[in-house]
């Protein structure tokens, strides 16, 4: 009898907040479409990675730096990395650092150019090199600047194209696998990660540093960099990745992702990417007509990512959560984490 006596009280109580709160809806009538459109500029969209269609091939790629690779030297050096350092040497001990590259590792440079940074590496870190480039003119190149540096025993330079690493390279051989601005140029970029995936040993590194497509807080900004972007694949041959994108490859193929940043130059050291300006200035690529209504349109970052030991035979990887995963898959007994 108490329990109805409550329960009849409560009615009257219940009706009250909804009359008092239909009252406020009158006075102020903010349902939910309305507060959206009372603050039109805090509209946020919900955005999807997605890595766009590729306009440029391998081909591509290869034309354009066998027409262009002694212009890249004239401006760039032996290093053609346009976010770089004054002091070239300070981005490469920087990227030396960032990779973890230590003496007798095995490591591939895929997209490497006319092989400043290969040879640096060498050098400075006692690595082993692999070195892929697409270009006959660098390899051409590279192959002159590794014998003059008397590192024939140390690189090994080669002809090929990185969308087919695990055909040109055996599996689980290399401790490192980077790309240094020159994974932009994937018309497959998942392709590439998976044949990186496949040459990398267990407990192997995966870096990359590159340019990434900018998110802008508004569409006709975004419109801006888009176009920009577009502007840039043309003129490089390049496909600008979307970042999320590549996260979401990289991470479905089994990399674990260690590290995502942008490339942590010291302003005082930063060349200011002058330099590409240079490079427009004496080819006519890429060429800035309209600086006043420009929109930088792409952001430098490096990610480093890592492949998990996924064999508990030999031993946990250095991940729990990797362990604990596996163990899951592969209906393994939970004890032997």
């Amino acid at each position: 009898m108490k329990k109805l006596i409550r329960i009849v009280w409560a009615f009257p109580f219940v009706a009250l907040v909804a009359a008092f709160a239909l009252a406020l809806r009158r006075v102020w009538p903010f349902g939910k479409q309305q507060v959206k459109d009372a603050f039109p500029n805090d509209r946020v969209e919900p955005y999807v990675g997605k890595l766009p269609d590729a306009l440029h091939t391998s081909e591509d790629v290869k034309n354009f730096y066998n027409r262009y690779t002694d212009k890249f030297v004239q401006v760039y050096g032996k290093v053609i990395q346009a976010f770089r350092t004054t002091d070239i040497t300070k981005l490469l001990d920087y990227q030396i650092e960032s990779m973890g590259l230590a003496a007798s590792a095995t490591v591939l440079d895929a997209g490497c150019g006319v092989g400043g940074p290969a040879i640096y590496f060498a050098q400075k870190a006692g690595v082993q090199i692999s070195a892929l480039t697409i270009s006959d003119v660098q390899a051409v190149q590279m192959q002159e600047a590794v014998e003059q540096a008397g590192l024939t025993h140390a690189i090994q330079v080669q002809t090929g194209d990185y969308h087919y690493l695990d055909q040109i390279y055996p599996p689980e051989t290399f401790d490192t696998v980077f790309f240094l601005e020159s994974f932009g140029h994937a018309h497959h970029p998942a392709k590439v990660l998976a044949g990186a995936w496949k040459v990398l040993k267990p407990g192997g590194i995966l870096y990359i540093k590159d340019l990434f497509r900018k998110i802008a807080p508004t569409a006709v900004l975004q419109e801006k960099i888009d176009l920009e972007i577009t502007k840039i694949n043309a003129a490089y041959r390049y496909n600008i990745s979307d970042l999320y994108g590549i996260l979401h490859h990289a991470r479905k193929i089994g990399f674990v992702v260690m590290n995502l940043k942008t490339v942590d130059i010291p302003l005082q050291d930063f060349e200011n990417l002058t330099i590409s300006n240079d490079f427009q200035e004496l080819t006519g690529v890429g060429k800035i007509d309209n600086w006043a209504e420009y929109v930088f349109p792409v952001d430098f970052f490096e990610l480093k990512c890592y492949k998990p030991l996924h064999n508990l035979d030999k031993g946990l990887d250095r991940y729990f959560l990797q362990n604990l995963f596996h163990i899951q898959v592969n209906n393994r007994n939970p004890n032997e984490l």
